[in-house]
């Protein structure tokens, strides 16, 4: 297995050349990201530093959404009809799905039902997760393997898997050293700084 390079060093170890080569599309995605996240803050959401996040959610974004920084959220399919609050570095993966509101089935008036979730920092909610109203918090550094259906709280640093989700074992540390905004290319902040500080 090939030995992870940290992001800075291996910004600083490219030639000129190859540097200036990644730095234009490196901006152009950070001046359309820009733009997103504005959208979003316009419309009420509170949204940190370094989001990506797709044209679809920041347009029907409202202030029922928080995001904390260096967050890659790839799936517009986030329910705002109740708080949604996404911590910092976590990783929400293509046609994830996150439902925060149901009926009183119990009830013969079927009342509506809304429901907040908390998504703490560190987590990563691969591709195709089915996230319930009955689930209200994912924990610190969980992970949700890809097409789990999540049906109940999950604890920090779980892994879980399957339809409902069960713990298949506990992670032994968070991805505290990725640069999270680069997996979809929106690293131009961190690109640009990488390579000044080694100069400086």
């Amino acid at each position: 297995m090939k030995n992870a390079i940290p992001y800075n060093d291996s910004i600083r170890s490219r030639t000129v050349l190859r540097y200036y080569k990644g730095l234009l599309p490196r901006y152009l995605n950070y001046l359309k990201n820009n733009f997103i996240v504005w959208v979003a803050r316009r419309n009420g959401a509170i949204i940190g530093e370094c989001v990506t996040m797709p044209y679809a959610l920041a347009k029907k974004a409202n202030k029922n959404l928080r995001v904390g920084s260096h967050t890659s959220i790839q799936s517009s399919k986030i329910d705002l009809r109740s708080p949604v609050e996404i911590g910092s570095k976590v990783i929400i993966g293509n046609d994830v799905e996150i439902m925060t509101a149901s009926h009183n089935v119990d009830s013969p008036y079927w009342e509506y039902k809304t429901y907040g979730i908390e998504i703490e920092d560190y987590c990563w909610l691969a591709t195709r997760v089915f996230v319930l109203p009955s689930c209200r918090r994912i924990g610190r550094g969980a992970i949700c393997a890809a097409g789990s259906v999540i049906v109940s709280n999950i604890k920090s640093m779980d892994i879980v898997t399957g339809n409902p989700a069960y713990v298949l074992r506990k992670r032994t540390v968070v991805h505290i050293g990725l640069c999270v905004e680069s997996l979809l290319g929106n690293d131009y902040t961190a690109y640009t700084q990488s390579r000044t500080s080694s100069q400086g």
